[in-house]
């Protein structure tokens, strides 16, 4: 059973607020399972995003553990970004939506706290 999305995206707001990097919930999704997406706000004009990895990609030794894959083509213009938010939504209007400003592009999604 994976954690709620709601209980996780609330972890990781935590976790930013933690290392002084300011992140917002932009998009509340399905409360037990919405893909999660996070977007890595550079404050230059370009952006990455982040989303769920696909199966494949998990790890069978932590099944559950949430996995995130970088978008293709990051960094990205904030509009290109903006752009397959919107398409996630069309496809996907149940998910999450996470801002991060950073401008070292800190995501902390490859951190695993114990």
């Amino acid at each position: 059973m994976r954690l709620k999305s709601s209980i996780w995206v609330a972890a990781y707001l935590r976790r930013c607020q933690a290392e002084g990097v300011f992140a917002a919930l932009r998009r509340r999704g399905a409360e037990e399972a919405g893909a999660v997406f996070i977007k890595v706000n550079r404050l230059n004009g370009t952006a990455d995003l982040y989303g769920p990895a696909p199966q494949a990609v998990f790890d069978e030794a932590h099944p559950l553990e949430r996995a995130f894959v970088r978008m293709p083509k990051q960094p990205a213009s904030d509009a290109e970004v903006e752009a397959a938010l919107s398409r996630q939504l069309r496809f996907d209007p149940d998910l999450w939506i996470v801002e991060v400003e950073d401008p070292a592009g800190r995501h902390f999604l490859d951190q695993v706290v114990p």
